[in-house]
């Protein structure tokens, strides 16, 4: 089978990754057909556009896309991540974000007393809705009684697919165990619906998978001093974001950090990782 890939190789590092990750491809010889995605920092100071209706269209006759880091200073911070990666995930329904976060054989890390066994994990993040779903907005912006709202958007619909997705990754992994990372003592709303997804999808549906929670600052502390404790954690779009950056650190680094945004049942995107 030939697959029709997408490449956006990115900017600053990204055209290194990426050129490295398709070498990679022929070497296992797959099968695949690329084509060349002029998308990122460059093309937007270029021409000013971001990606439009009728590109996106056309991502959704591709198999996959491998994409590069995409950002330069000279362009505004939240431009691209809005408008350029956000929008593809949110339009495309991208909506799981899978990151393993693994410990390799001789990568120096800034905690060299974990071993392979211990760091062994992966983040199912959820990638469509929460904070990043753009409500909210200014009140009296720029004057003193300036007002600014952001809102988290769960629904029931998208915390079920997620906690779904990270069951069944559970369930095939040996250990099989879910861990809820999340802020349920504070954000008493969100967190209580994906509380109750996990009790009542993990309870009916999967009783074999073992499930327990931890408050995503308690999270942090345990990647650093217990990160034997996780298998496989699911959590929203904020937090998710935040602790598999953590993640990427005590395996090694941003470079050895790989991650997917996968939609199960059409076109995904994947991010490759760059080991010297």
């Amino acid at each position: 089978m030939t697959h029709r890939l997408g490449v956006i190789r990115g900017d600053g590092t990204g055209p290194e990754v990426v050129g490295e990750a398709l070498k990679v491809l022929d070497t296992l010889g797959v099968e695949h057909e690329r084509e060349e995605l002029d998308l990122g920092a460059e093309r937007y100071l270029r021409t000013g556009e971001t990606i439009t209706g009728a590109e996106l269209e056309h991502l959704r006759g591709l198999d996959a896309v491998l994409l590069g880091a995409v950002g330069d200073p000279r362009v505004k911070p939240g431009i691209l991540e809005r408008d350029l990666l956000l929008r593809m995930r949110f339009e495309l329904d991208q909506y799981v974000n899978l990151r393993p976060v693994i410990r390799y054989p001789n990568v120096k890390t800034l905690l060299p007393s974990h071993t392979e066994d211990d760091v062994n994990l992966v983040v199912v993040r959820e990638n469509s809705e929460g904070l990043y779903s753009g409500a909210g907005g200014f009140h009296r912006k720029g004057t003193e009684h300036e007002v600014a709202v952001q809102e988290s958007i769960n629904t029931r619909h998208g915390v079920e697919r997620i906690v779904r997705y990270a069951f069944e990754l559970a369930r095939s992994r040996p250990r099989k165990k879910l861990t809820l990372v999340h802020k349920t003592n504070v954000l008493t709303f969100a967190g209580d619906l994906y509380q109750r997804v996990v009790d009542d999808v993990g309870s009916s549906d999967y009783p074999d998978v073992e499930r327990d929670y931890v408050h995503v600052d308690a999270a942090c502390i345990y990647f650093l001093d217990q990160p034997s404790r996780f298998d496989v954690i699911v959590t929203d779009n904020m937090f998710g974001d935040i602790i598999t950056d953590l993640g990427a650190m005590i395996q090694g680094g941003m470079g050895i950090a790989a991650g997917g945004n996968i939609n199960p049942e059409r076109f995904s995107m994947f991010e490759p990782m760059y080991r010297l």
